[in-house]
């Protein structure tokens, strides 16, 4: 059984379609990548998946059991956590203490010294251990990045929805975060990646999914959707040099 499964889901905003009967499925310790033009609905598919949106039709499962339309603590206590495209830590609180929000309020709470080990680990994890007591506002982007990252692991996902992580990133900050998403994924952890890095996202994927209007146009190995004529009409153009190809 596949650990998540999106079925004929559709959702419309007025008369605008945002997403449009998209089907997938996602194994457990898999990165399945999700690229598309701007306004193709990747970030609408994240918000129907986390609970931030209810779909207008279409089945949403974890584990076989249908997580659409609850409430976003819902899903998270069953195993769904996410980072945003816009990062916003409780600015006033530490880097500590911000993942402890996520623990103490998350789907595995245990006692508060548990929850205070688990945090420490988490941030040794992300690179920041030594930024510990720094008061998020004082992070720098990549730094808040890497607590927001921290905070949504601190929920205990089964499945991590992670939007646009690298954005914003330069050059070293983007192969440094690539280094700890393969961490991620080397311990088992399961993923759902959105992310305008065409060539990074690629990188860490062994199968994409490709959306453009809200709906689906593509899926297979990086390989193949690159080369397929409707991603290069409608995502590409005619530059194959943004693949890296």
């Amino acid at each position: 059984m596949p650990l998540l499964e999106v079925e004929r889901v559709s959702k419309s905003f007025g008369g605008v379609r945002a997403v449009h009967d998209v089907s997938f499925t996602l194994e457990e310790g898999e990165l399945l990548g999700i690229m598309g033009p701007n306004g193709s609905g990747k970030t609408t598919l994240f918000n129907l998946i986390a609970g931030a949106l209810s779909p207008d039709a279409g089945r949403i499962r974890l584990r076989g059991h249908d997580i659409a339309g609850l409430t976003p603590h819902r899903i998270c206590a069953r195993g769904v956590a996410r980072t945003f495209q816009l990062v916003r830590p409780f600015a006033g609180l530490s880097a500590l203490e911000n993942v402890l929000v996520g623990r103490l309020y998350g789907r595995a709470r245990g006692t508060t010294a548990e929850a205070l080990a688990e945090a420490e680990r988490l941030l040794a994890l992300v690179g920041l251990e030594a930024r510990a007591g720094v008061p998020a506002a004082q992070l720098t982007l990549i730094d808040r990045k890497r607590l927001e990252l921290a905070r949504a692991l601190a929920t205990s996902p089964q499945l991590l929805l992670l939007d646009e992580f690298m954005a914003g990133l330069n050059p070293a900050e983007t192969a440094s975060a690539m280094t700890l998403i393969r961490r991620l994924v080397a311990g088992g952890l399961t993923l759902l990646m959105v992310e305008h890095i065409v060539w990074a996202l690629m990188d860490l994927s062994r199968r994409l999914i490709v959306l453009s209007a809200g709906e689906k146009i593509a899926e297979g190995p990086p390989a193949a959707v690159a080369a397929d004529p409707a991603v290069v009409d409608v995502y590409l153009g005619s530059d194959r040099g943004a693949l890296g190809l």
